[in-house]
């Protein structure tokens, strides 16, 4: 089948319904991501557009080089986790009381955390981007920049929860701790974006 990139969105929207483990919430994850990516990348060109704002270009033209970065990035990541699961997958079809099975699962669980770890770093980064372009940037993109952040936010919280759901047999997972980190990151770019003012 195509990559997801390739799909149209309703038959990308087809395929996460479908009853299938894959592309689920994930590849959801880190295709949000990736919108919320070229959201501030949006936000950013029209700021460098505008002669007005020209003290600002230097950092926007910044922001939207690592924005569009991202967005690449998230895009990978969605295709990644379209295989993520399939180990763990392939564990738990094993006969319960076969030798090393738990032993298996365990790895698989484990590193099946990696992926949406990966996803919540870059939507956390994302957020703060696009909050930053909200305060920044164009006035008349900020609600884009907003939603930006928004967006951004919700990919982080749900991917670093996916990340947590992997490692529940492993309480003590330095990873686990980055994930709280990440989602605090990304919280703290939310509230960042929502108080500024509704001027333009």
């Amino acid at each position: 089948m195509d990559g997801l990139a390739d799909r149209s969105l309703g038959q990308l929207l087809e395929d996460v319904a479908a009853e299938s483990p894959a592309p689920g919430g994930g590849s959801s994850c880190a295709l949000a991501c990736a919108m919320a990516a070229g959201l501030a990348e949006m936000a950013a060109a029209f700021t460098l557009a505008r002669a007005e704002h020209a003290e600002r270009h230097e950092r926007m033209a910044a922001l939207r080089a690592r924005a569009g970065h991202l967005r690449a990035e998230a895009l990978a990541l969605a295709e990644q986790e379209l295989h993520a699961y399939e180990p763990v997958l392939e564990a738990l079809r094993r006969p319960p009381d076969e030798p090393g099975r738990a032993g298996r699962l365990d790895a698989a669980l484990s590193e099946a955390a990696d992926s949406p770890l990966a996803v919540a770093r870059a939507a956390a980064e994302v957020a703060t981007l696009a909050a930053e372009a909200a305060r920044s940037g164009n006035p008349h993109l900020r609600g884009d920049a907003v939603a930006g952040a928004l967006l951004a936010e919700a990919a982080c919280v749900a991917a670093t929860r996916l990340a947590e759901l992997n490692l529940a047999r492993r309480p003590d997972d330095p990873r686990r701790a980055e994930a709280a980190e990440l989602a605090g990151r990304a919280g703290r770019a939310r509230v960042a974006a929502l108080a500024l003012g509704d001027d333009v």
